[in-house]
């Protein structure tokens, strides 16, 4: 460390297509699998900090998943006598250097050294987007693939998957949702919300003479935290409720059960329907994402 450098630490927001990408999380030592981490770090490296750059990221996400926001933190030592970044000249640096054109950095800010990305969220939201009316993979615009779920089914009931959904919210013991190979200590969370809705602006990309056949629909989960794969988990249960496999009742059952092998609840919905929405922090304004 050099006689008068000093350390800055920043928030940064940014968001991804996953389609390309083994997940968020760096990947190290591989040749063909590469995370999101791996680029914003390659990016950083251009900022000559001179300890190297590392993203502490806020939520991991699978192979696949989406992210409208999601956030990390980095730590930026400048040579002596240089003073910090900007927020706003961090960002514009990353994106310059960012070499995946699925990526991009949304925001920055300052914080204090001790600030964790991770555990100092408040909040996390998940998106998950559905679609009806698709009998064959062809008949999905070519623009939706791999943003959505395409359900062969002409339509969901919406009203028993809202009232499955209740079930859900609150505290309870999880384990029920969560897949193996979870690094959580509790499989207790807190369910704020559990949201089924059709997506009233539907699909920019999606012709007039379809638009009668196609159906999209949004589902929302926030929490401060998830076990490893529940949204997707919840999801795959909700689905079967809306398409008549189960009775809402049953979601109860389920929950209760913490029993992660029964046949419902075992299925998980396919990742490229999923999107982190939002990460919340006190004090911090954000992006709003779309939706």
């Amino acid at each position: 460390m050099g006689a008068g450098s000093a350390r800055a630490r920043y928030l940064v927001y940014f968001q991804y297509l996953g389609t390309d990408f083994n997940g968020v999380a760096a990947v190290r030592g591989a040749q063909h699998a590469i995370g999101v981490q791996n680029y914003l770090e390659e990016a950083a490296e251009r900022l000559k900090s001179v300890v190297p750059v590392k993203f502490t990221i806020s939520s991991r996400t699978d192979a696949g998943v989406h992210a409208l926001s999601n956030a990390a933190h980095l730590d930026v030592q400048r040579r002596s006598g240089l003073p910090p970044f900007s927020p706003e000249v961090l960002m514009e640096a990353l994106n310059t250097h960012l070499r995946h054109p699925a990526i991009r950095v949304l925001q920055a800010f300052r914080v204090p050294s001790h600030f964790h990305a991770r555990h100092a969220a408040t909040s996390r939201t998940y998106l998950y987007r559905l679609v009806t009316g698709c009998r064959r993979p062809d008949q999905l615009p070519v623009f939706e693939r791999n943003r959505c779920w395409a359900l062969r089914a002409d339509c969901l009931d919406v009203a028993a998957m809202r009232e499955a959904a209740q079930h859900l919210l609150g505290t309870h013991d999880f384990r029920a949702f969560q897949s193996a190979g979870s690094p959580a200590t509790s499989p207790v969370r807190t369910l704020r919300r559990a949201s089924v809705s059709p997506d009233p602006a539907g699909s920019p990309f999606v012709l007039p003479e379809e638009s009668r056949r196609l159906r999209f629909w949004s589902l929302e989960f926030e929490s401060q935290s998830f076990l490893y794969r529940q949204v997707r988990r919840m999801t795959s249960v909700l689905v079967a409720v809306g398409l008549g496999a189960l009775m809402p009742a049953q979601v109860k059952v389920i929950l209760e059960s913490q029993d992660p092998l029964g046949r419902h609840q075992s299925r998980v919905a396919p990742a490229h329907g999923l999107f982190l929405k939002a990460v919340l922090y006190e004090g911090f304004e954000t992006v709003t994402p779309p939706g």
